[in-house]
């Protein structure tokens, strides 16, 4: 290995040469560089696990009606009632490549036209973005759908660059489709042998035009990667990045064969309205980047450049949600 020098994001100068220049597998890169699954924040309770853990089992409480039931930790920072909690529905969907994924569906606007499909940051799970999906969805009026990456959070498997574009797959499928009341209910245990004979039953029905791809951080490159091959409402992109190598490597002008994450090659096939936001002090993933997807984007709209944010602190700025309004309420369709 190279001798230790200037490090970023864990690794040595020396070391991101070693891995980039002689690369086992961009994969591995990626998957070394990008994630950082923390200890899981959550647990999904099936009806059957119901009865055994009671009262004893976290923040949820069994509803009776053959659901999983979703049961916080200390550590997801939980800041509602348990009314909000009630109305927040967790189960599992199978991607491509057979993994187990946990979801969530969080029903924050009632009378909202869009449904936000939310890929959420590299060092978090869906019980401490639970919070801010029903402050986030009940401000701008739309119901929030999310899911954890393969590895984080309940879902199996290991995170890699291909599981990510899998992941978000199977969301997308899952938000689009949906079951007759009884077929959901007897589904909805998400046992093995239910996922093997209906891995493709419908449930919740939300059309496309009324679904709004957001990506946070990591989570556009997934988001890019389905909105160049899907149309939606809208994208909206927070703390986008064009590459992994180019947030390595700064200077990076052009995407080699090993790079992970090539956004930048995917977002002039996006067709859908884009919101890009980014603070213009970002540490982790620069400035440049933003603007960059930015001009690329052939249906980009007025961006959103937080002056003097960060890369974890967009979201306290008053114009964050200003913008989001605006764009939702104003900007999209709404009859």
């Amino acid at each position: 290995m190279p001798e230790q020098g200037p490090r970023m994001n864990g690794f040595s100068l020396g070391e991101l040469c070693w891995l980039f220049c002689c690369p086992p597998c961009p994969s591995r890169i990626a998957a070394k560089l990008a994630f950082l699954p923390p200890e899981p924040t959550y647990t999904v309770l099936q009806p059957e696990q119901q009865q055994e853990a009671g009262a004893a089992a976290g923040a949820g409480t069994p509803t009776g009606s053959g659901t999983c039931s979703l049961h916080l930790s200390e550590r997801a920072d939980w800041q509602y009632s348990q009314r909000e909690l009630d109305a927040v529905e967790v189960f599992f969907s199978r991607t491509a490549r057979d993994n187990r994924l946990g979801c969530m569906f969080v029903r924050c606007a009632p009378t909202g036209r869009y449904t936000l499909l939310f890929s959420h940051g590299n060092a978090v799970d869906l019980g401490q973005m639970c919070s801010f999906y029903i402050g986030l969805g009940s401000r701008i009026n739309c119901n929030v759908f999310s899911y954890d990456y393969s590895g984080y959070g309940v879902s199996t498997g290991k995170p890699s660059e291909k599981n990510l574009y899998a992941d978000i797959d199977a969301a997308w499928q899952a938000l689009r489709t949906r079951v007759p009341v009884a077929t959901a209910a007897r589904c909805f245990t998400y046992n093995m042998s239910c996922f093997q004979k209906q891995n493709n039953i419908k449930r919740y029905g939300v059309s496309p035009e009324n679904i709004i791809l957001y990506g946070q951080s990591i989570g556009t490159v997934p988001t890019v990667d389905l909105a160049s091959r899907y149309e939606c409402a809208a994208v909206i992109l927070h703390s986008p990045l064009m590459s992994g190598l180019r947030v390595a490597f700064p200077d990076t002008r052009k995407t080699y064969c090993f790079d992970a994450f090539p956004s930048i090659d995917k977002i002039s096939k996006v067709t859908s309205p884009v919101l890009v936001i980014h603070g213009t002090e970002d540490e982790v993933i620069d400035f440049s980047h933003g603007l960059a997807m930015y001009e690329r984007c052939p249906r980009a709209v007025e961006p959103l450049w937080v002056e003097g944010a960060g890369h974890n602190d967009i979201e306290l700025y008053a114009q964050y949600l200003e913008r989001l309004k605006q764009f939702i309420s104003h900007e999209l369709p709404n009859s």
